[in-house]
């Protein structure tokens, strides 16, 4: 056993005395150890509760024979983080979750690991460690909120985003906002639609690592504490044979993981963590492989914030496997590929079958013909940009507009919210790139602002930062690269007419090759507001948005 090395022989007699320090016994050490990364904390609605999976997890780990040990992980709560400075530390939390556990199982060399996560840059943090570690693991979440009613119909924290944008058109007062704001959010769990939280749980049980169920069994239900129980043996399972996680996540399971997200419709953040995850597992996922897939995969759900259903609807429908089985028929998904189950994804898929039709739709009547995100080129985005065309208005999938220019967020936000965004405008918002940022701010604010004021059929939003997985609208982000790193997006002047063609994968700035060469010859990027600190570090080390975002390799 790999625990070995902390436990056994003549010379660990001082390691076995400080582990009888903490209450353990020599059978106790004579098992499989198995660290268990608990990301539960006071500030984040999907993680208040993973105490309780936690310790499901222990027991599960347990019964099959082993000795569970706990470990701690951070976490940043995207939408209280939103729309301050704050939400420049969320993704670049990603990396140090990553890295803690990758000190942690190495400093105490664990026979396997299982991760209980829930949220947006915690799932992929966790999958990136798992991944680098290489030892075997299983993917536990929280499982997902339940929708709040308010007023006899469904909301959720999107409603409450977009309810601020409608007080300052006039169409929402306050009274009924503080409504909206009482009921949207009932109770614990990874806020309840297709938002990044929950698309990335979704894409972990496509890519095997986490059991099925794993990404739409709501938080408050009893089956995800048994399904808790259940990743605690499994990863008993996998210490057995050896199944270790780069067996399962290999690029067909990889290719698995992106048909469901383009079945979904899931956040465009899984853009920027799925190629972070494969780069992890010595994989190489350029851009145009989201294109590829999503042209031979339908999008079949229309969820939150695309559509009317929530994760709960998923669930009750059939869940992941229903929809892996479904969009199987397109040949889209490896049948083949291992799961954490020990099982064969043909195997799990067995037992899947779609109780909802209005919820996971047929192949062949899909939502749309094409999968839910669109990857964007042209000479405003030579590396690429990324759209939720799912969620975008028929109205918007072509356009042209004038360019509206903002140097930050915050600029943004105070123009659209004062009025001076009209219809025909395209917000441009710069400098919230990676580098720039630094840290690649999600903007819920401003495209829900956009929404709330009734602009989205009339507006787009480039930037090259991020969006929520809440996000709707022409909201193309990723924009790559940034300006901070000399991208075109820099050398866009107010005024400037850009042409948006979701359609046909282009987005275009409308200046001649002359002119753009005399402005980039006189461009200078502007410096990142942050130099010090973790986010001046995290500045100097990551890469594109076009490459997830990782961190360059050592040289």
């Amino acid at each position: 056993m790999r625990s070995d090395l902390m436990k056994k022989g003549l010379e660990r007699a001082p390691h076995r005395s400080l582990f009888k320090a903490m209450g353990y016994t020599d059978e106790e050490l004579s098992r499989p150890v198995i660290g268990v990364v608990n990301s539960a904390n006071e500030i984040i609605p999907g993680h208040v509760h993973l105490n309780t999976i936690a310790e499901d997890v222990k027991a599960g780990i347990r019964m099959k024979g082993g000795t569970p040990v706990a470990f701690p992980a951070i976490g940043v709560c995207d939408g209280i983080a939103m729309g301050h400075a704050g939400m420049k530390y969320s993704l670049a939390s990603r990396e140090l979750i990553a890295d803690s556990i990758e000190i942690m199982a190495t400093a105490h060399p664990f026979d396997g690991l299982v991760l209980v996560t829930n949220c947006d840059k915690i799932v992929p943090g966790m999958l990136m460690a798992a991944l680098r570690l290489n030892i075997p693991a299983v993917v536990i979440s929280g499982g997902p909120m339940m929708a709040g009613i308010n007023d006899g119909a469904p909301v959720d924290l999107i409603h409450v985003f977009e309810g601020v944008g409608k007080v300052k058109a006039g169409t929402l007062n306050q009274k009924q906002l503080k409504q909206l704001e009482n009921c949207a959010c009932p109770g614990c769990g990874s806020c309840s639609g297709m938002f990044t939280a929950n698309s990335m749980n979704c894409v972990t049980e496509a890519l095997g690592l986490g059991l099925p169920g794993n990404g739409t069994i709501p938080a408050v239900n009893a089956a995800r504490r048994r399904l808790a129980k259940e990743a605690g043996m499994a990863v008993m399972n996998l210490v057995n044979k050896d199944i270790k996680p780069r067996d399962i996540a290999t690029l067909e399971a990889f290719k698995n993981a992106i048909a469901v997200d383009m079945a979904l419709g899931c956040s465009t953040n899984t853009v920027l963590h799925i190629p972070a995850i494969a780069h992890e597992a010595g994989i190489d996922l350029d851009l145009d492989i989201f294109n590829d897939i999503s042209r031979k995969t339908p999008n079949i759900c229309y969820l939150s914030p695309a559509g009317p259903h929530h994760v709960e609807d998923l669930d009750e429908a059939g869940g992941i496997q229903a929809v892996m089985k479904e969009i199987s028929a397109r040949g889209v998904i490896d049948l083949e590929a291992l799961t954490v189950t020990g099982k064969k994804v043909k195997e799990n898929l067995k037992k899947a079958a779609i109780k909802n039709r209005t919820v996971i739709r047929p192949v062949d009547e899909p939502y749309s013909k094409e999968g839910g995100i669109a990857i964007l080129r042209g000479n405003l985005a030579p590396d690429g940009a990324v759209v939720k065309q799912s969620a975008v208005a028929p109205d918007m999938m072509k356009n042209e507009g004038r360019a509206r220019v903002f140097d930050s967020e915050d600029d943004a936000i105070e123009a659209i919210l004062g009025g001076l965004i009209k219809g025909g405008d395209v917000v441009v918002i710069r400098y919230e790139g990676p580098k720039g940022g630094p840290g690649m701010r999600e903007m819920l604010a401003p495209t829900s602002a956009i929404v709330g004021m009734g602009l989205d059929k009339s507006v787009a939003l480039l930037t090259d930062g991020r969006f929520s997985g809440g996000t709707r609208g022409a909201a193309i982000g990723h924009i790559s690269p940034e300006a901070a790193e000399c991208g075109p997006i820099g050398l866009i002047e107010e005024g400037d007419i850009i042409e948006i063609d979701i359609p046909g994968k282009k987005i275009e700035l409308k200046v001649d090759a002359m002119e753009l060469d005399r402005r980039k010859k006189a461009f200078t990027p502007k410096e990142p507001l942050i130099k010090t600190g973790y986010l001046g570090r995290y500045a100097k080390m990551v890469t594109s948005a076009s490459t997830g975002a990782v961190f360059k390799d050592p040289e």
